[in-house]
């Protein structure tokens, strides 16, 4: 990473750090950052980079290393080896720690932490340090209105559902103000439904206040919906940073495209000209030069790529299917043996066993090659 620095003297006295302008950096930076307990090393060199006012999401199975980097940002872990620049200051290097309550960051942690012998409204009024005993009542009257706890002020946690928790230890974390809000696993202790309002309401609270975030989570429904950028994390580093959309049809690699969404791969063999010819068809997509003709491949179909049609001549037979309200998805057998996955409108009510015609429609073809495992390339 490449900056124009300058030293300064912090706060916290004689400990030297380098700062550089915010208004010309992304407000949270990360470089080269490796981490280590003992010698087990779970992040191994991790970079990304996230702008003012934007969401940003670690995803990845447990034991990958993301709440590690979430520690890591929040200054509760020391660093081994890169960089992490908040707001233009480094605040992580190597024999460089700033203290965490020197970050100006936010925290929601996965069980809230909520003190019980404290109101609504002084668990709000708890991490208030700045200006006097009137501004704070102010400010927590703010925070109240904006996750819509205002009735609930004078009410202690054992009083509260889950969701109103959780929206009482966003409020506590906005309320100073941060620079970067960080949410560990924030809706993993709630159900479904619930999960599914929340981050939706979180996303709206976040967009409203233009605070940046970093939420760490396993669930990538929940990433996909609150997030802007997404880092995909494997074995303590980042395989695609990108935003929800790109995850999806784009993928960097069959990681990726494996842990996002739901998808199957069918056989294929690159015919020249850039396309490629699968059972389902010949087609066209930006196919590297240097495969040449007969390259084995396979092909990255997604539920959205088939399509039920009536008039379609290519059938396919359900072998499993799973009612989803507004929708059926379905798992079709192809005449040649390849599985293919479809989201049929759920009028369209068909028996397992019966044949049911399809067409695919791709937008973005993403093929990898069969010898390499891993080199992806999208249309």
């Amino acid at each position: 990473m490449s900056l124009n620095l300058r030293e300064s003297v912090n706060s916290a006295g004689d400990d030297r750090c380098l700062v550089a302008d915010p208004l010309t950096l992304p407000l949270l930076a990360i470089s080269g950052l490796r981490h280590a307990y003992g010698s087990n090393e779970v992040i191994k060199g991790l970079s990304f980079s996230l702008n003012k006012g934007a969401i940003g999401c670690l995803l990845g199975a447990s034991g990958c290393g993301k709440t590690t980097v979430l520690r890591c940002i929040a200054g509760f872990e020391p660093v081994q080896a890169g960089e992490i620049w908040l707001n233009g200051q480094l605040v992580s290097r190597r024999r460089v720690r700033v203290p965490t309550e020197a970050r100006h960051v936010g925290m929601v942690f996965q069980d809230y932490a909520l003190f019980p012998h404290l109101t609504v409204a002084e668990t709000i009024a708890f991490g208030l340090r700045n200006g006097n005993r009137a501004a704070h009542a102010h400010r927590v009257d703010e925070v109240l209105e904006i996750v819509r706890l205002t009735e609930l002020r004078d009410k202690y946690p054992d009083e509260l559902s889950g969701g109103q928790q959780q929206r009482v230890a966003l409020a506590r974390a906005l309320a100073p103000r941060p620079d970067l809000l960080l949410l560990d696993e924030p809706f993993s202790n709630l159900d479904v439904d619930l999960r599914t309002q929340l981050s939706a309401e979180v996303r709206e609270i976040l967009k409203q206040q233009n605070t940046t975030a970093i939420l760490v989570t396993h669930d990538q429904h929940e990433a996909l919906s609150l997030a802007d950028e997404i880092g995909i994390m494997r074995d303590g580093a980042i395989e695609q940073w990108d935003t929800p959309y790109r995850l999806y049809h784009e993928p960097a690699s069959r990681y990726v495209a494996d842990f996002i969404g739901q998808g199957t791969f069918l056989p294929g063999t690159v015919l020249g000209d850039q396309r490629v010819k699968v059972e389902l068809g010949v087609f066209q997509g930006s196919i590297p030069r240097d495969w040449p003709q007969g390259t084995a491949v396979d092909v990255l179909l997604r539920p959205d790529d088939i399509l039920h049609d009536d008039a379609s001549p290519l059938q396919a037979q359900v072998l499993h299917k799973a009612f989803r309200g507004a929708e059926f998805l379905y798992a079709l057998q192809l005449p040649g043996g390849g599985r293919v996955m479809s989201l049929v409108p759920s009028h369209h009510n068909h028996a397992i066993g019966e044949k049911i015609g399809i067409r695919l429609e791709i937008d973005h073809l993403v093929a990898f090659r069969r010898d390499s495992g891993d080199e992806p390339r999208n249309a």
